[in-house]
């Protein structure tokens, strides 16, 4: 890994848990990798523009014959996908919102996840045109979503494994901050839960 995309979509900025998770994340991987480049794309700061006629019409027009308006009806969504051509690594951080990903996760996922230039689609089924690489994805949810004392349904996960692995990209971690409580610090427990997943997905 040469480089790395952090993606975060958390609205709380300075007192989001999966932000200061996905830091630990991004320590760890330049301790490993001490030349590692890191990109930053801040969703919740800069939200994606959502889709509009305007695109879903373009995106179906071959590059060789689109029109300025066309072009510039793509260009955001060219330079999202251009930040993850030039990248071998992925972070995502993110909170689950309403069992599911934020609207911003979901606008970026709608510009990146494009017909013939992410993804074929084949009589086999879709098949990713951007190569894998590791990807570490920081969940924190208001309740429990893993093991034995889950109680509300999961979203995310399967939905986020499909559209990675549509893009191309498989190799994928999950870390769960669960249960945090609203407008609390970084806890000394959360610290612990964090670094020992770190020793097991991403060991010095």
């Amino acid at each position: 890994m040469n480089a790395a995309l952090l993606l975060e979509a958390s609205p709380r900025f300075g007192r989001s848990q999966s932000r200061a998770a996905a830091e630990q994340v991004i320590c760890r991987l330049k301790a490993r990798e001490p030349v590692l480049r890191v990109l930053r794309r801040d969703l919740a700061a800069a939200p994606p523009p959502l889709i509009d006629e305007a695109f879903t019409e373009a995106m179906y027009v071959p590059p060789a014959t689109q029109d300025e308006g066309q072009r510039r009806a793509l260009a955001q969504s060219e330079v999202l996908i251009g930040e993850l051509e030039q990248t071998s690594g992925l972070v995502i951080s993110t909170p689950m919102n309403n069992f599911t990903v934020p609207a911003v996760l979901k606008a970026w996922i709608d510009q990146v996840l494009r017909l013939e230039r992410t993804f074929s689609s084949t009589p086999a089924g879709k098949v990713g045109l951007l190569a894998d690489r590791p990807t570490y994805v920081v969940v924190a949810t208001g309740g429990f979503v893993t093991g034995e004392h889950a109680r509300q349904p999961d979203f995310l996960t399967p939905y986020l494994e499909a559209v990675l692995a549509t893009l191309g990209i498989r190799t994928v971690q999950f870390l769960y901050l669960e249960r945090i409580p609203r407008g609390t610090a970084w806890s000394a427990g959360e610290d612990a839960q964090v670094q020992s997943w770190l020793d097991r997905h991403l060991p010095r």
